[in-house]
């Protein structure tokens, strides 16, 4: 069997290249890697000669990087950031047992605390540390190893995988109920909207086959909590989480009118959940892959006591 890396470039040829293409400029290279403009072009004549492409249309002094050198740009700059996240992980070795997970607020107040002591049970040795954060977090600057979003899934570059489908209940006080007598005067009131997916309240509206509108008194809110809150304020038709919504319709702060399972048969493409995000790479750490086998395990459908 031929070793697929004796067919790559030289590895010192790939990192002038990284660095050239991030300065656009052999000089600007040159400076950064204390050798002499000549030195980073012979090196990236290597390179080009080893791929048998030209990566680089010379103007003079000025070089202007072509497609080629766009699309080997990006995966050399996603090798190099793995081969630092590795390098980085290993010379932790004090935190080798420590799992950084970072998740949506609501998913973690709502399901994930109850649930924590089972996994210490399961894997008393992984050191857990628990961040929120409305948007996807940037794993290597803000030292995440694991996230859980909300969204639709297609995080490209990562590893996404559905947890828990997040069926919507329309909500509104029973002042605004009393406006509603049927789907169509949807269209005439304020809706309030997740920032996070702007194409749920269009999708539900289809659904119930009202035509699309547009109303320049609706709101979008960042994240569950302040939709919530603006519902139960009577700022406008709101989109609760199921949990939510039935601890507040049992209490009479707001009405369901058109019941709690509206969203069920709209198709699954519609209906936003919460995901586990991660790069693939970092699933061959034994403590994040603990981590991983028993939150996919974990049936996040059942609320627990």
């Amino acid at each position: 069997m031929i070793d697929p890396s004796a067919r790559l470039p030289p590895l010192n040829a790939l990192r002038v290249f990284h660095v050239a293409m991030r300065h656009k400029s052999f000089r600007a290279a040159a400076d950064e890697l204390s050798v002499t403009p000549q030195a980073v072009s012979l090196q990236v004549k290597l390179l080009e000669d080893s791929l048998g492409v030209e990566l680089f249309e010379r103007k003079g002094r000025a070089i202007e990087p072509n497609e080629h050198a766009i699309l080997l740009a990006h995966f050399v700059q996603a090798a190099f950031e793995e081969l630092a996240e590795g390098v980085r992980r290993i010379g932790k070795s004090s935190i080798r047992s420590r799992v950084n997970v970072n998740a949506s607020p609501y998913f973690a107040t709502r399901y994930l605390l109850d649930r924590v002591a089972r996994f210490r049970a399961a894997v008393p040795e992984a050191d857990l540390r628990l961040t929120t954060m409305v948007d996807l977090p940037d794993f290597v600057a803000d030292d995440v190893d694991v996230a859980i979003q909300w969204g639709y899934g297609g995080w490209k570059g990562f590893e996404a995988t559905l947890l828990l489908r997040d069926y919507k209940v329309i909500c509104c006080t029973p002042e605004l109920a009393r406006q509603i007598s049927g789907p169509q005067d949807l269209a005439s009131m304020p809706l309030l909207h997740p920032v996070l997916a702007t194409e749920l309240w269009p999708h539900i509206l289809r659904h119930l086959g009202v035509p699309s509108r547009g109303n320049p008194h609706d709101i979008r809110f960042q994240d569950a909590a302040t939709m919530r809150r603006g519902t139960l304020a009577g700022l406008g038709i709101g989109l609760i989480s199921t949990i939510d919504a039935a601890e507040d319709l049992k209490v009479g702060k707001l009405v369901a009118p058109f019941g709690m399972t509206i969203m069920q048969d709209m198709t699954e493409a519609e209906v936003p959940g919460f995901y586990l995000i991660l790069p693939k790479a970092h699933r061959r750490m034994k403590s994040i892959a603990a981590f991983c086998a028993w939150i996919e395990t974990e049936n996040w459908a059942t609320v627990t006591d």
